[in-house]
């Protein structure tokens, strides 16, 4: 989650935080609209054109992609506000929201800027030019930010407080705190800390993207004689952001300080005998996307990528965090050392980085001010069989994580690492530990003689590093590693294995819908799906042949296979449903994703809902299609589910004439997905799930408390249940799934 520390100003620190009565904030948010281009005001508004005069390619018709994002953060910061969240649990909500705007500016922010200084702009299929994007993109994440801090300090504060979990400020130590603070400075911080005092002989020090930094100002004469007035106090990441005081110098409770205050409260014994005028942390922003040039590669693209590792924490410079108190000369200073302007400044009014406050959670022994535990379930039949193998030949398994435990997959792999039936094993990996347990299997293997195939991505985002490390392991204990293909990353998520049983070769498969990750397999709702069905398995071998080879396209059977298959089967499908409606048949679509941006995809539900096709698109994040636009779009509802659980699952469902097709999915709806990724859709070909995946479905379409609506200006509002009718689709799920043992 990332790095954390609190602005603690002597103009605020005469109030300490103490149980007090939360501050309302707005009572009803509705997430503003996403700005349109100014339209020529002689053309005719879309809503009023006829059918024939209506260009799906129309600027009008698509929000833009960045702002869209920019809103799911703004829905996810929102459940810091719902009280149906245990305090902790919001508090997460706010560390999250930080994070998710640390990579929003390292990514988004810095790739709209890159545009800009190479001169190569690009307009998206909203027409907004990126000068006009950014400018936008400062507004709102403006008014988030304020926001932000506005219910960390008016609402989580005061309501951990009243728990008594207290964050205290050094304004309200006592005397023994103090003593206790002093030594811990003394002992703990002193001897690593390393302030550099700016002149010719100390330039400005190079700091890295997100470390939490000091400027202090000064005023006297050092033992040389200086007396350039600033210096630059880099906080050591070894260092914890929040440190918790014993009991025996506290009243009760849990007491925590943040190693801001700490360094503030000493600043002077950092410059023995210059006077501190003012002491103010910041942190700064970079461009953490790896660019690596897939013609520069060579034939050694593990290289390539630790060679650019070595650069992530020196790009360009896009936002500057900085204590609200701090002086203008001096800010105008730091934006100038980073080349960075007014719109790229947050002046905040808490911590610089939120992300740090989740080790309150690690901190803080407080389970009934968190969500209880619950036990995942697990079909009767995998709970009792004598083997996976021997329950897998007898029926198809379809799981539901976080519901649903993720130890089967698990087993998965440690029982066929053991068989000594097994004889091959292959699996592609984009995001999982080089210790997890699944990678603990696949080493075992290696180690048992069994032929371990392993396509790792390594360019899955922010775990570059660890999938380095990952391969290395593999390799070391005898397996095959590849990188899947230069040009797509490998974003599959499949399992194969090969067992002999009397003369024959059995395949067995796995296909998600999310990442081989335990702990996210905990927090994250994806499907599992186990199979030994003979198609499926001889087109997930073809599709690894595809990656560990080379061949021409492979025919496959069942499978959808991006970038070769899966977008026009997907436009087949939704060009079905139109043509069935304009037939007078029955109709309708449900697509449930992260992410809806790719332009054929929008056009063609645009021309589906044209036809007469109900469709209800259930989109976590970004979404650019704009939904009830009359004669367009008036057929199409977009909901976003935000709740305890990151919604992962991507699935696509078509009526098709009363035999319904169930596809799920490692894609999403996104151009990156669907054309320019290695992505498989499975059939669901049970008819029980089939029913079962509906059934789920509908109850996030009838989700009234965790549902976000997207209107056709491009504001979301949140649903409202009347009184007693209270709907959620994650907790029907967790009463439905989770500590169960079911019959299939």
């Amino acid at each position: 989650m990332s790095e954390q520390s609190v602005n603690e100003t002597a103009k605020k620190e005469s109030t300490s935080v103490t149980a007090s009565p939360p501050v309302e904030l707005d009572a009803e948010l509705v997430l503003e609209p996403i700005p349109e281009q100014p339209q020529d005001p002689n053309k005719v508004a879309i809503e009023d054109r006829l059918p024939e005069e209506i260009d799906l390619a129309d600027p009008e018709l698509y929000f833009n992609r960045e702002l869209s994002h920019l809103q799911f953060n703004a829905r996810v910061l929102e459940q810091a506000m719902d009280e149906n969240h245990p305090i902790l649990n919001r508090l997460m909500f706010l560390c999250i929201f930080s994070s998710n705007m640390d990579e929003f500016f390292e990514i988004r922010v810095a790739g709209l800027k890159s545009q800009l200084e190479y001169s190569r702009e690009k307009n998206g299929p909203d027409g907004m030019h990126p000068k006009k994007v950014l400018s936008l993109i400062s507004e709102h994440a403006h008014k988030l930010v304020r926001r932000q801090y506005r219910i960390l300090n008016d609402i989580i504060f005061p309501k951990l407080a009243n728990e008594n979990v207290k964050f205290i400020r050094r304004s309200v130590w006592n005397e023994k705190q103090a003593a206790w603070v002093k030594r811990y400075f003394r002992d703990n911080v002193l001897p690593i800390i390393s302030p550099i005092g700016l002149d010719p002989a100390h330039p400005f020090p190079r700091l890295a993207n997100k470390t939490f930094n000091f400027v202090v100002e000064l005023e006297g004469r050092d033992a040389f004689g200086r007396e350039n007035g600033l210096a630059i106090v880099p906080a050591p990441s070894s260092l914890p952001r929040l440190v918790k005081l014993p009991d025996d110098v506290c009243d009760g409770g849990d007491n925590l300080v943040f190693l801001s205050s700490i360094i503030h409260a000493h600043a002077g014994q950092l410059f023995p005998g210059m006077t501190v005028k003012g002491c103010f942390q910041f942190r700064l922003t970079r461009n953490a996307d790896l660019e690596v040039d897939s013609d520069d590669i060579g034939v050694d693209l593990a290289g390539a990528l630790r060679t650019e590792l070595q650069s992530r924490h020196y790009g360009s410079s896009v936002r500057l965090e900085i204590a609200d108190n701090c002086p203008d000369h001096i800010v105008d200073s730091l934006l100038k050392q980073f080349d960075l302007e007014q719109q790229d400044l947050y002046c905040i009014d808490g911590p610089v980085n939120l992300s740090r406050l989740m080790a309150v959670l690690e901190l803080v022994d407080r389970p009934d001010l968190m969500y209880p535990p619950f036990s995942p379930g697990l079909p009767k039949k995998l709970a009792s069989s004598g083997g996976l193998f021997e329950a897998i030949r007898q029926q198809d398994y379809l799981l539901m994580h976080p519901f649903e435990s993720f130890s089967p997959v698990i087993d998965f792999l440690s029982e066929a690492a053991k068989d000594p039936s097994v004889v091959a094993i292959r699996q592609t990996l984009y995001r999982t530990g080089a210790r997890s347990p699944i990678a603990n299997a696949l080493v075992e293997a290696a180690r048992n003689g069994k032929e371990v195939t392993v396509v790792i991505e390594l360019r899955a985002r922010f775990d570059e590093a660890e999938n380095l490390a990952l391969a290395s392991r593999l390799q070391d204990a005898g397996a095959i590693v590849v990188y899947g293909v230069v040009r797509h990353k490998t974003h599959a998520k499949m399992i194969l294995i090969v067992r002999r049983e009397g003369t024959n070769l059995t395949r067995y498969v796995h296909l998600g819908t999310g990442n081989y990750h335990a702990g996210n397999a905990r927090l994250y709702t994806d499907y599992s799906f186990m199979t030994c069905n003979k198609d499926i398995g001889e087109d997930v071998h073809r599709v690894f042949q595809q990656l560990t080879g080379m061949s021409k396209e492979l025919k496959v059977k069942k499978l959808l296979h991006a970038p070769f298959t899966l977008r026009d089967r997907l436009l087949e499908m939704i060009d079905k449903e139109a043509q069935n409606a304009l037939k007078g048949e029955p109709s309708r679509i449900i697509i449930k994703v992260n992410s809806l941006t790719e332009q054929r995809l929008v056009q063609s539900l645009y021309k589906a809902s044209q036809a007469g096709v109900k469709i209800d698109l259930i989109i976590r994040g970004i979404c650019t299609l704009r939904p009830g636009i009359k004669g367009i779009s008036s057929n199409i509802r977009v909901r976003s589910i935000i709740g305890r659980f990151l919604e992962h699952t991507r699935v696509y469902y078509f009526f098709n004439d009363r035999n319904p097709q169930v596809y799920l999915s490692s894609a999403d709806g996104m151009d990156r997905n669907l054309n320019n990724r290695i992505e498989v859709a499975f059939p669901l070909q049970d008819y029980k799930q089939t029913r079962r995946v509906k059934k789920e479905l509908e109850y996030y379409l009838s989700d009234n408390t965790q549902s976000w609506i997207l209107q056709s200006d491009g504001s979301y509002q949140l649903s409202k249940p009347r009184k007693g009718e209270y709907r959620s689709a994650q907790r029907a799920l967790l009463s439905e799934l989770a500590d169960n043992t079911r019959s299939s």
